[in-house]
């Protein structure tokens, strides 16, 4: 199954995610298919970068986004 979901990056502290699509068994930091996109929640006030044309594309084949992913697409839009 292919999820929707966040892909931790940044520094200890200091978190910075990137949105990506993945095969639901591979580790959160794991091989990905393709990155649509990136969310740092250290800003003031967060920052949410979607590739919408990709997300839609995505989730039109079946992948299903986390509940936080459905979030920042919600507030993305």
């Amino acid at each position: 199954m292919v999820k929707i979901r966040l892909q931790r990056a940044g520094k200890k502290k200091a978190p910075f995610y990137h949105i990506v699509v993945a095969d639901s068994k591979s580790p959160r930091d794991g091989r990905i298919i393709e990155k649509i996109g990136s969310y740092d929640p250290m800003t003031e006030p967060s920052t949410i970068v979607l590739d919408k044309e990709k997300v839609e594309k995505w989730i039109k084949n079946g992948a299903k986004p986390t509940d936080t992913v459905k979030r920042l697409i919600e507030k993305g839009v």
